[in-house]
């Protein structure tokens, strides 16, 4: 192939140098080098030729890299790209080594001093078009853009198009016009307008993409948007261009590429041939690349060609159908086939499936269902997967929609759930899933409990919480992991099943193509399982995941099976007691504001507080309204505005309306007549659990309106509830982690904390100074600043730093404590538990400062309210064992709300179950962790949720 038509491939290697080096964690080489992102550099170099060959591949490629951070572009604008930070210190030695890298797999690697990467890029794509050449940018940048289309050629059009390997996608003129609403020759027209945040390109304050690419498609250019501004009708957007012409012209010169730079090796120097293998392997060697030697050895690394490092001949584990072929691969693993998969639709198929898993030992699992609530979901398939493009799919209730079509052939869903039993509860088969808690409830509901298991999604949580990596975001989902660690994107949901009102459910969904989406599903978890969690072990994630999140798994799945009773007859009283409250409130917001308008319209609640009425502190945001968020109108109801109150009220009744009195009577189980939560064990970075749908941990306390709510939650008859609560367990585990000799005496005494802290600040109790002391005493471990806690206690900053300076004269050990969290989170990027749970801050160390105090304020407290949440996460794995061993089968856990758990038992059991939840919570942290002070727990019963507090 390719000796009809010449086709260039550039890569753009800065930003393969970035996404490297957030994909993995810190690597070094036997020399003691930083070396994770040449490494992951390496293997996307790899998988990137892998894939042109498997495509239709180049024949001239080259490694385009930015050889400084200056340009001529500085020269034009000093503050060009001034925004962007230093590269972090464990990546500059790594530069020489990236070159090193493209050189050893004898692929040019061409820089120029003065010059940015994206300008070699023009200048050698518009020089091969010139030839007659087709040109492929591998990059995802918008920049580059402007370069796509095609021109005459001397053999007809020569095309250049864009390649992202993030997404797998192809882009080219109708890609670049769908994300810019302009052909590609305008794009930098768009550029100019809207800026770049990033490059530090100013463009016209206020103007965003959506009105930069409507300007530019309406008026057919920059210059010609420009010079009909004058003639605009008055509004923001006609001053802006006309203030901002001359900002907007200079940014049109620093984003359009150059394309006629002298280049530096002729584009027939970049022929692409056979790859030594003697300089790879050296390599290789050098840096300590063990598992990608192997592969070079293999056969794998010495192809024909540059862009072919994978023979096609590579055997799929499993092929032979014996212990051998079952052996797990390394983690350097082929590119995603869908075509590889089977669709199982016989007993006899299944069966040699189920004989495979067991002989592997390891398998992963993933269920097809008809919902997304767990509990109500009908069983429509499963997939399993043995290794790397080595899966299939089971159809167990597919073609059911329609009573006249003809229903695909596939094996009747019991039986092949009879046969699948033991597969999913034999000890020592280890079954992998990918937020598991799902299957396990869908499963479980068949009559299909499943044990051991893995968790992809709880091993992500426990190497990367909080840490943002590829651009892509901090989250735990398979799409996400696909993408960072894989750089795959898996077929989505909406692709097969269609949205709105063309969906069909996933039953109607074609074998074929249902086989392609759900096998995916089961590949792509068995592959992140072998790439994550290797790095437990070397990243210090062991001890969370194997000791605290992994058991919690079938814990809380449990849970959310058990559910809870509501009174909906009670819950329906609440509601119209609320709809008459919020009717009379809304009639007394009128009469204030005199006038009728939509309370809960935020622009027009604006205007009347600041426009009619004349309030003072009204401030506009970027969509040109009035802010009318809680602090506004809280500042307001301080100075004696009572529209202002009177909307909070409106506001709280309004949401606890929705939320949960009209909320939780559609959310009661027509089948089992409870509500059933669905907890995230990864929804909080710091590691506590939370909950949706309903969300049961956000209604109110203290207040009467709360309580009215808990109310509603009942036992069944015969039953009570029983709530078990850890007292002030974060302001104990303050005084155990910082070494507070005061607070601790005072723990292990039984006194109350907040009297003591008034006595230590204030001199003397009372009802005032011991509300004071309370809101200092969580404020602190929140990190908060004066500002903040002026606006808490009601006092002037100076009076709140007075405050907090006392404060830590009287408790120096929790300065102490903030003081070296904070050095240690900046030099590390990440947090740890007692028990070793790593919350990651990659934004520690920002310029920002905004992100940067955010950041060090979540960082002061991770500690302390990460280890609280794995005390009760232990306490919880542990219950219901010490409750059976207690002869109290019985009693069953049905809620955690942050640091309480509440029970169902009968009455009679009260009396001998209380003992055994008070000693498990109180000794969750043995062994692993010995306390300095005590955990208390109070207990309380009654016949609803209220009653037992």
């Amino acid at each position: 192939m390719g000796t009809e038509r010449n086709h260039l491939y550039l890569v753009d290697g800065s930003s393969y140098i970035f996404r490297a080096y957030h994909r993995l964690p810190p690597l070094t080489d036997p020399e003691g080098t930083p070396v994770g992102a040449v490494y992951g550099y390496t293997t996307m170099l790899w998988k990137l030729a892998e894939d042109l060959d498997a495509a239709e591949g180049p024949t001239h490629l080259a490694v385009i890299l930015d050889k400084d951070s200056k340009s001529f572009r500085n020269d034009i604008y000093p503050e060009y790209k001034a925004n962007r930070p230093e590269p972090p210190e464990d990546l500059r030695p790594q530069f020489p080594l990236i070159r090193d890298a493209t050189r050893a797999f004898s692929l040019p690697c061409i820089e120029e001093a003065g010059l940015e990467a994206d300008d070699l890029i023009a200048s050698y794509a518009r020089e091969a078009q010139r030839q007659g050449w087709d040109v492929t940018i591998v990059s995802s940048d918008k920049d580059l853009m402007q370069l796509v289309g095609e021109v005459d050629g001397p053999n007809g059009p020569a095309r250049i198009d864009m390649l992202d390997t993030m997404k797998s996608q192809r882009l080219y003129i109708p890609e670049v016009e769908a994300k810019f609403g302009v052909p590609p020759e305008l794009v930098g027209d768009v550029l100019a307008l809207m800026g770049d945040s990033v490059d530090n390109i100013p463009g016209i304050f206020g103007i965003g993409p959506k009105t930069a690419s409507k300007l530019i498609a309406e008026h057919g250019s920059l210059t010609a948007a420009l010079d009909q501004a004058p003639e605009m009708k008055k509004s923001k957007l006609k001053e802006r261009l006309i203030e901002g012409r001359a900002d907007a012209e200079m940014s049109r010169v620093l984003v359009t590429l150059k394309e006629d730079c002298e280049l530096p090796q002729p584009i027939e120097a970049m022929k692409l041939g056979k790859v030594p293998p003697e300089p790879l392997a050296a390599f290789l060697e050098k840096h300590g690349f063990t598992s990608l030697l192997r592969r070079l050895g293999n056969g794998h690394g010495s192809p024909e060609r540059a862009n072919n490092l994978d023979p096609a001949g590579e055997k799929r584990a499993g092929d032979n159908g014996t212990d051998e072929g079952n052996r797990q691969q390394p983690p350097e693993m082929p590119a995603v086939d869908r075509s590889a998969y089977e669709t199982v639709q016989t007993m006899e198929a299944l069966e040699k499936w189920i004989v495979r898993a067991k002989a592997a030992r390891l398998v992963a699992v993933d269920t097809e269902t008809s919902s997304l609530d767990a509990m109500q979901a009908d069983l429509v398939g499963i997939s399993l997967a043995l290794g790397a493009n080595d899966a299939c799919y089971i159809p167990l209730a597919h073609g059911s929609g329609d009573m006249f079509a003809e229903k695909p052939q596939q094996i009747e869903r019991e039986a092949a759930l009879k046969a699948l039993r033991p597969l999913l509860a034999d000890d020592s088969v280890t079954k992998i899933f990918q937020n598991g808690k799902y299957d396990l409830n869908v499963l479980a509901r068949h009559g299909a409990p499943v044990s051991p298991i893995e968790d992809t999604m709880i091993v992500s949580f426990a190497l990367d919480a909080g840490r943002s990596q590829d651009g892509i975001g901090g989250g735990h989902g398979m799409d996400e992991l696909c993408q960072r660690h894989l750089a795959h994107t898996a077929i989505a949901y909406k692709d097969v099943c269609g949205t709105g009102k063309k969906a069909i459910p996933f039953g109607e969904v074609p074998l074929d193509r249902a086989t392609e989406y759900a096998a995916e599903d089961a590949d792509i978890t068995w592959r992140l399982y072998t790439l994550l969690k290797p790095r437990l072990a070397v990243e210090g994630g062991s001890r969370i995941y194997e000791r605290v999140d992994r058991p919690l798994i079938p814990v809380v799945a449990g849970m959310e099976r058990e559910g809870i009773k509501v009174d909906r007859a009670r819950l329906a009283k609440l509601s119209e007691e609320f709809a008459r409250e919020i009717g009379r409130l809304e009639g007394e917001i009128h009469e204030a504001a005199g006038q009728e308008f939509t309370v809960g319209s935020p622009k027009q609640l604006g205007d009347i507080l600041f426009d009619k009425l004349g309030y003072k502190g009204g401030r506009k945001g970027k969509s040109g309204q009035y802010s009318t968020d809680v602090s506004v109108l809280e500042k307001l109801a301080a100075e004696g505005a009572p529209i202002a109150r009177l909307v909070l009220e409106w506001r709280q009744l309004s949401k606890l309306k929705s939320t949960y009195t009209d909320a939780l009577q559609a959310a009661i189980n027509p089948q089992t007549g409870r509500v059933h939560t669905s907890y995230s064990l990864v929804g909080a970075q710091t590691g506590r659990l939370s909950s949706t749908d309903p969300n049961l941990q956000n209604i109110p306390v203290r207040t009467a309106i709360g309580r009215q709510i808990r109310e509603a939650f009942v036992p069944e008859d015969g039953n009570v509830l029983l709530a078990a609560d850890y007292s002030q367990i974060e302001l104990r585990l303050a005084a155990h982690m910082a070494d507070v000799d005061t607070l601790k005496q005072a723990f292990a005494n039984g006194e109350d904390i907040h009297s003591r802290t008034a006595t230590e600040m204030f001199g003397e109790v009372t009802r005032d100074t011991r509300a004071r002391a309370k809101t200092i005493n969580f404020a602190i471990l929140y990190g908060i600043s004066r500002w903040g806690l002026a606006g808490r206690l009601e006092v002037t900053p100076e009076e709140a730093q007075d405050m907090i300076d006392t404060y830590f004269q009287r408790f120096p050990g929790i300065q102490r404590y903030i003081a070296e969290t904070l050095e240690t989170v900046r030099e590390r990027g990440y947090s740890e538990t007692l028990f070793g749970r790593k919350t990651w801050f990659p934004r520690i160390n920002s310029k920002n400062q905004a992100e940067r105090q955010g950041s060090e304020r979540a960082a002061i407290n991770a500690p302390i309210q990460g280890t609280s949440a794995d005390i009760i996460k232990r306490a919880m794995v542990r219950m219901l064992p010490a409750l059976r061993d207690a002869g109290l089968p019985d009693v069953r856990m049905l809620l955690q709300v942050h640091d309480e758990l509440v029970f169902e038992l009968p009455e009679a059991d009260v009396a001998a179950a209380s003992p055994v939840i008070e000693r498990v919570m109180a000794e969750a942290a043995l062994p692993a962790v010995r306390l300095d002070v005590p955990l208390g727990v109070e207990i309380g019963t009654g016949a609803s949720w209220d009653a037992a507090h």
